[in-house]
C-alpha cells in the first residue's frame, strides 16, 4: 500500500494499537487484525522514534514537530524533517498512525 505523508498535516496513533514502554523502548502492538503486516506485527521505536511519536498527538503538524526537535537538538533541520517524515510514512503504511481531520 502506497501512502504519502504531508508535512502540513497532523497525525495521531490509531485506536487499533497499544503502545507500551518496555526497558526504554516503545513497543507498538496491533490489537486489530490487519494492522501492521504478517511478518512483523510488533513495531519498536528507539529513543529518536519515541521523541517523534510522543509529539504525534493529532494537533501538531509534522512540520511543527520537526521544527520543535530541530530547536531542541543539535542536528540539521533537513535531517530531522527526513526522520519525522520517514517514521510517519512507515507508521501510516502499517495503519498504526492516522491522519487527523
Amino acid at each position: 500500500m502506497k501512502v504519502k505523508v504531508n508535512l502540513k498535516n497532523a497525525y495521531a496513533p490509531s485506536e487499533n494499537i497499544v503502545a507500551r514502554d518496555i526497558q526504554g523502548e516503545l513497543i507498538i502492538v496491533p490489537i486489530t487484525s490487519g494492522i501492521g503486516d504478517f511478518e512483523d506485527e510488533i513495531f519498536t521505536l528507539n529513543k529518536t522514534g519515541r521523541l517523534i511519536w510522543d509529539r504525534m498527538n493529532g494537533k501538531r503538524s509534522l512540520k511543527d514537530i520537526a521544527e520543535e526537535l530541530s530547536a531542541e537538538f543539535e542536528s540539521s533541520a533537513g535531517e530531522i524533517k527526513k526522520d519525522v517524515l520517514g517514521l510517519a510514512q512507515e507508521l501510516l503504511k502499517r495503519r498504526m498512525l492516522i491522519e487527523s481531520k
